[in-house]
């Protein structure tokens, strides 16, 4: 029989066969059935390695996805979906269960976060698929999205706090440090702060950029959502501490003369104007938790994850935090940042125990 293709508009036979009759008829059917619901005729028989990297090299990048999540989506289809144990199947002969097997066999081989990512990219793919008429369906929304375990991060007091930032204090990124600190900014997104975007007079700052590794090398990005590019209040110390940075960049342009890079009018800069890469700043925090005796599990994310804790545990409304964070949606700050602390737990328990008509200080017997 002759039909038109739903997805080209352009005129296709297609046949069937079956050992009987009633086959032929029933697989006629389902063929019909298809075509009315705006699928192709039949999924196409390519490969789903071969698919994939069509996929990447047209629809990937072509989509509006920030650069560094394209790098990403490539790099894990090249490694892991066009090749290895899904690769060589078809297209018309993929099922749920297909992709159920990948996620077992990946499970045994890599970290649920990993696993979870291949999963994504490769539901992504097979989106693009049913798009362009290759397959009737998505079998990968059929299968649960793979589970990533959320490991309890490291979270530092506010005295604690103080005292890594104290051994940090002799640091040319110190001013850094206090700012993932004081205001729980990502290391990407402190080391991308210009000096435009500090308005001494208003005190706050704006989180306009991100300093990431673009094709191998640094460079300013825009957050990829609205709530990513806010404005954040600064501490009285913060200013103090960027006015002394300021001074001090001066005094090295100065030294520097006609070698200094004058990259994008940086806050932080190395000794002769360039970009700092995010990832310096890891030792220089870690180095500091050593010498306070917090230990080596520090890391400029417990900044931000003690930084949010703290607002949390003060009574700020998690609303404000989550826009003090740059996160989309309050699930976000709650699912990451929400969990009850010791402290509160007692005062919750204290509280209730009051509103009950217990004496203050029995409580705790």
């Amino acid at each position: 029989m002759r039909y038109v293709d739903p997805v080209t508009g352009d005129s296709k036979r297609v046949s069937v066969y079956g050992k009987t009759s009633a086959e032929c008829r029933a697989k006629l059917k389902a063929v019909l059935e298809r075509i009315d619901e705006g699928a192709p005729a039949r999924d196409a028989k390519d490969t789903v390695g071969a698919w994939m990297k069509r996929w990447r090299t047209t629809s990937l990048e072509a989509s509006d996805r920030a650069h560094t999540t394209r790098q990403l989506y490539a790099h894990i289809s090249i490694n892991h979906l066009e090749q290895g144990p899904i690769a060589d199947m078809r297209l018309d002969k993929l099922r749920p269960t297909d992709v159920e097997a990948l996620v077992v066999t990946l499970r045994k081989r890599y970290a649920d976060s990993t696993v979870r990512s291949i999963y994504t990219v490769l539901r992504a793919g097979l989106d693009g698929a049913v798009r362009d008429g290759l397959l009737a369906s998505n079998p990968a929304t059929k299968v649960q999205r793979p589970r990533v375990e959320q490991d309890e991060s490291r979270v530092l007091t506010p005295s604690e706090v103080s005292e890594l930032l104290a051994k940090a204090r002799t640091s040319r990124y110190y001013a850094c440090v206090l700012i993932m600190a004081h205001t729980g900014l990502r290391r990407g997104e402190a080391a991308a702060l210009r000096w435009v975007d500090i308005d001494f007079a208003k005190r706050e700052l704006r989180v306009a950029h991100t300093l990431a590794r673009v094709d191998g090398t640094l460079t300013l990005t825009t957050p990829k959502t609205r709530k990513s590019r806010r404005r954040v209040p600064m501490t009285a110390e913060l200013i103090d501490a960027l006015r002394e940075q300021r001074q001090r960049q001066r005094e090295e342009r100065l030294r520097a003369g006609a070698v200094w890079a004058g990259r994008d009018d940086m806050v932080f800069t190395n000794e002769l104007g360039d970009y700092v890469s995010p990832t310096n700043l890891l030792p220089v925090v870690q180095e500091a938790a050593k010498a306070a005796g917090l230990g080596d599990d520090v890391t400029p994310h417990t900044l931000r994850h003690s930084a949010a804790t703290a607002w949390l545990e003060a009574g700020i409304h998690i609303r404000a935090v989550a826009d003090l964070l740059g996160h989309t949606s309050i699930t976000t700050t709650g699912n990451l940042y929400g969990h009850t602390t010791p402290h509160q737990a007692r005062s919750a328990v204290d509280a209730l125990a009051l509103a009950m008509g217990v004496p203050k200080g029995r409580t705790g017997s």
